[in-house]
């Protein structure tokens, strides 16, 4: 005999007493912990991918437990790539369903964390990308770049400007030399910059308790300043030596390293995010993520904020000048000298660029960087050798900058208005594209 398939409504399947349940959502509170547990997985292989490169892992102040769980038994990085593309396409999953805006920034922030890991994975293996398609995936922005020719009219005029004999970029570093801060002088030339860095910063953003830094001088490094956070509020902040400092210095170092640049973003990410939220994938911090866009270009508008134009000036000649033994009275040469040579800035992104793509072999990057960034052969090593090591890390401070400064000063907001955007940048899971109109 064969069965007939008999279609009749569910009604009349039910008993009497039942009721229809529709399938539901599932809750805010659900989701929270869902984004929870990828963020648990996600400070696990962090920290795992540190063990195969040293500098992967800028900072981290969460349980040593979970740390030296990675050391003991590390995945291979096909195993951390396998789980950081499972991990994006379960945030993927998760997103459509998260209606409340701030989880939902948590989970986009933390899926460009994953991305940028799933970038700097493949490279860990050999995969070498193109300079914008590697900015993009670790960075999650492309920088706009200008040609070098663009330049060209801004050196030709400087060089009617400047006199002297020789090139124009001798020119500038003999002049620049002149304001050298003398070794001697270096620790209370830049204990005082670091202070007043401090209190205009303290004059805007509530600083946690107990927050400080220890400062040391350093040589042998590709940078020029560095800061390593180390939970609790505190950091160490490191200034290498290797080529003379010039006065300026003090002030863009005190800013950037510390208040409002690096030690004060770190320090609100933890408050703010890691305790106060619970957001524990704030306590790992790799080097190559959107967030470096963020750190870098907020350390190096930071100067700006807290110095604008003649207020730096003044500072510096009534200030730090005394302090370093240089001439009061030379000071607005100087300053003015740096207003003229700033333009410049951009054309190391574009070197950058041509170098990492082949277009041009390392002599010639050496050779362009003097001639546009008016840099002598030794400054000039120092600025190529650090894109050999960081690659296209480099576009986080001249173009994290030009995002920093777009999004804060949007509509010439008066100094206040700045400084509160400046902290909400600083306390926020903010992306690159939030930057934008």
């Amino acid at each position: 005999m064969k069965h007939r398939l008999i279609f009749m409504p569910l009604l009349l399947l039910m008993p009497a007493c039942a009721t229809i349940t529709a399938p539901t959502e599932p809750s805010g509170q659900m989701l929270s912990v869902a984004i929870g547990d990828i963020a648990d997985a996600y400070i696990k292989l962090t920290l795992e991918a540190g063990t195969h490169e040293a500098e992967y892992v800028d900072a981290y102040y969460g349980p040593a437990a979970l740390q030296e769980a990675a050391k003991a038994a590390p995945r291979s990085l096909e195993a951390l790539l396998a789980d950081t593309r499972a991990l994006t396409v379960r945030i993927d999953q998760a997103l459509p369903a998260l209606s409340n805006d701030i989880d939902r920034r948590r989970a986009l922030a933390l899926r460009g964390m994953l991305v940028a890991a799933e970038t700097r994975l493949q490279m860990l293996q050999g995969k070498k990308f193109a300079f914008n398609d590697e900015a993009s995936g670790q960075f999650a922005t492309v920088p706009e770049l200008k040609p070098l020719a663009h330049y060209d009219e801004m050196l030709d005029n400087l060089d009617k400007l400047i006199p002297g004999e020789g090139s124009l970029p001798a020119r500038v570093d003999a002049f620049n030399e002149r304001f050298t801060i003398p070794k001697e002088k270096l620790q209370p030339v830049f204990d005082a910059a670091i202070a007043e860095c401090k209190r205009r910063t303290a004059q805007y953003i509530t600083l946690p308790q107990g927050e400080a830094f220890t400062m040391e001088f350093v040589t042998g490094k590709t940078w020029s300043g560095y800061n390593y956070y180390k939970g609790n509020y505190k950091s160490l902040i490191q200034i290498n030596t290797d080529l003379p400092i010039r006065i300026s210095r003090a002030v863009d170092l005190g800013c950037h390293e510390g208040y409002p640049g690096h030690h004060v973003l770190n320090l609100m990410v933890e408050d703010r995010l890691a305790r106060a939220k619970g957001w524990k994938e704030y306590e790992v911090n790799p080097l190559y993520s959107p967030t470096s866009v963020l750190s870098e270009g907020s350390a190096n508008y930071g100067i700006d904020l807290a110095f604008p134009g003649p207020d730096r000036l003044a500072f510096e000649r009534d200030v730090l000048y005394p302090l370093a033994g240089l001439d009061p009275r030379t000071a607005k040469d100087y300053w003015e000298m740096q207003q003229k040579t700033d333009a410049l800035s951009g054309a190391r992104l574009t070197i950058a660029k041509m170098y990492l793509d082949g277009e041009i072999d390392r002599p010639k990057a050496l050779e362009l960087t003097q001639k546009y960034l008016l840099l002598s052969p030794a400054r000039a090593e120092q600025s190529v050798g650090f894109t050999d090591h960081y690659r296209s890390y480099v576009i986080n401070y001249g173009w994290g900058k030009d995002l920093v400064r777009g999004y804060i000063e949007r509509g010439n907001p008066d100094p206040a208005i700045r400084w509160q955007r400046m902290e909400k940048l600083l306390s926020e899971p903010t992306q690159p594209v939030d930057l934008l109109p």
